[in-house]
């Protein structure tokens, strides 16, 4: 801006300083023009005079005069004297404009310009007494004439002037412009500026106020935005129409291993796998699309939906216990009505001979036993199969200030009889173990794990049942010396319906949930447990916070 207003300002000043250089040139040659007229019509009347009073004489004495030229012509055009020129060498005068206007009106005028010279000889004439004329005539510089004998002159003013004009303009420009840099475009109406500026100023005034209530809402929003992405446990992305990053939340990055600055990169330089570009292409093209991948051992959905614009929203969601919890359902779904089909079947069996009278006379009391038998399997896996399904419904049940110690010494009394048929050694040792939690669960944890110890232990062994409590956490163990289970089998124990000896958890009246139920019934709890087996006997430990609090 300082440049062109430094461009105007000197083109100005030139402008103005060679109009008024045409201007005053005008003036002085046609006020100097109108003076020589003048001077040389005062010349001829003296030179009328004199030629009237002496005749040739004068002329004679006159002589050659420098910017003056007299020449006497005779009433038929005969040159009879010139003061610049021999008369008897020169041409008719009668056709010469000044001449023949003098002949007829008793003055005349004229002028011609030389084209060689370049100078404009001006012609008066009078006509004499006698009938002759004389003529005065005087040179006169034209304009471009004038200007190139003062070009040197000229040209120095021209240069001084601008020279003049340039230094005023950069210190106008300066000035005009020094006041618009120097305006605080933040507070704009603090500022001590031209007048003129006052409205663009209040408009910049009431645009900023706009701008900042605009950048602190979309301000708000972006913070809103990343405190809910970010606390999002499923991955978030934002593509424009090219498939370009516009927003990865964290849950996406630790996903994909991406770091923060890959916002404006295309989304395959994060991930290439087929699924992905699958999806994305789908929602470019307008259509909501899912697929399933596999990262870190884990399952994910992908569910890309495309948006207004051409972009797409990428959804991320770990459905690794979800789809764990399916094959388990059917699993569970399927080993229920395995489980309970056997023993049914034996039910069925023994009814039927019964009932067509096929068995012998006093046998009948073997198989009613049988029945009897199946149906307390039956009632026990059904009581089993309920109780994991509050489990898993987490349902609240009511907690109370529990021993394990205590639970323990009553599950070993009602085992007595058991461990006792098998030769096993049952002993309770260590001391209380409080907490808060649910006693009729805490009881089966206790009851499932000293069990397992009587039936699965050996014939003859020992059983051991210790309960402590330290650091805020009370703890139960269970130790038999069996036959220990093997480190293949070991991951799975506490699965629904997973049995080391199939044939032998059948014989021994076990429904395979026992275990299971533990694991539910410790989870409930908040605890841990941990299961210990070298081929020597079994060690399982539970550890369960004294301060149960259910989330």
């Amino acid at each position: 801006m300082t440049k062109r207003i430094f461009r105007s300002v000197l083109l100005t000043a030139l402008a103005v300083f060679l109009a008024c250089l045409a201007l005053v040139m005008g003036a002085l040659y046609s006020y100097f023009s109108a003076r020589q007229e003048k001077q040389l019509g005062t010349e001829l009347r003296l030179a009328a005079a004199g030629v009237e009073a002496e005749g040739a004489d004068y002329l004679a004495r006159v002589g050659r005069q420098d910017g003056l030229r007299l020449t006497w012509v005779d009433a038929d055009g005969t040159v009879l004297y010139d003061s610049n020129a021999d008369a008897a060498t020169m041409e008719n005068h009668a056709g010469r404009e000044e001449i023949a206007e003098a002949l007829e009106t008793g003055s005349g005028e004229g002028s011609r310009v030389s084209a060689t010279l370049s100078e404009k000889t001006v012609y008066l004439a009078q006509r004499l007494s006698d009938g002759t004329v004389i003529r005065a005539a005087a040179s006169h510089y034209t304009v471009p004439t004038l200007l190139f004998g003062i070009l040197q002159p000229l040209l120095i003013i021209i240069i001084l002037a601008l020279a003049l004009s340039a230094f005023l303009a950069s210190r106008l420009s300066k000035r005009i412009v020094g006041p618009l840099n120097s305006i605080d475009l933040d507070h704009p109406l603090e500022n001590d500026t031209y007048d003129e500026l006052s409205p663009l100023l209040t408009r910049v005034e009431r645009q900023q106020r706009q701008i900042r209530s605009q950048l602190e809402e979309l301000g708000r929003r972006r913070r809103e935005f990343e405190a809910v992405t970010g606390s999002m446990s499923e991955g978030l992305i934002l593509l424009d129409r090219d498939g370009g990053i516009l927003s990865i939340n964290p849950a996406a990055s630790k996903l994909f291993g991406a770091s923060g600055d890959c916002v404006g990169q295309d989304i395959l330089t994060v991930d290439r796998s087929p699924e992905l570009r699958a999806v994305i292409s789908r929602a470019h093209a307008g259509a909501r699309a899912e697929a399933a991948i596999e990262r870190m051992g884990l399952e994910y959905q992908l569910t890309a939906s495309p948006v207004s614009g051409g972009g797409a929203v990428l959804l991320i969601f770990d459905v690794t216990e979800r789809r764990r919890a399916e094959r388990i359902r059917r699993e569970f779904t399927a080993n229920v009505s395995h489980e309970l089909k056997t023993p049914l079947h034996s039910i069925m069996g023994a009814a039927e001979l019964l009932e067509t009278g096929l068995v012998k006379p006093g046998d009948e009391a073997q198989f009613y036993a049988r029945i009897r038998s199946e149906a307390s399997r039956l009632l026990a896996l059904i009581e089993d199969v309920i109780g994991l399904s509050r489990l898993d419904e987490g349902e609240d049940f009511p907690t109370e200030e529990t021993d394990l110690h205590e639970l323990a010494c009553e599950v070993a009394a009602q085992l007595g009889p058991e461990a006792q048929k098998r030769g096993i050694s049952l002993e309770v040792e260590g001391g209380p173990a409080k907490l808060t939690g649910v006693r009729r669960l805490l009881w089966e944890v206790v009851w499932n794990l000293a069990d397992n110890a009587v039936k699965y232990g050996s014939e003859g062994g020992h059983v051991l049942i210790t309960t402590d409590s330290a650091q805020g956490r009370a703890r139960l163990k269970v130790k038999d010396d069996g036959p220990g289970i093997p480190p293949e089998h070991q991951p799975r124990v506490f699965e629904r319906f997973y049995r080391v000896d199939k044939s032998h958890s059948r014989q021994t009246g076990g429904t395979g949930l026992g275990l299971s139920i533990v694991k539910h019934a410790v989870q409930y709890h908040g605890g841990g447990i941990s299961l210990y087996s070298d081929g020597g006997g079994t060690e399982i430990t539970v550890e369960l916070p004294q301060d149960f609090e259910r989330k």
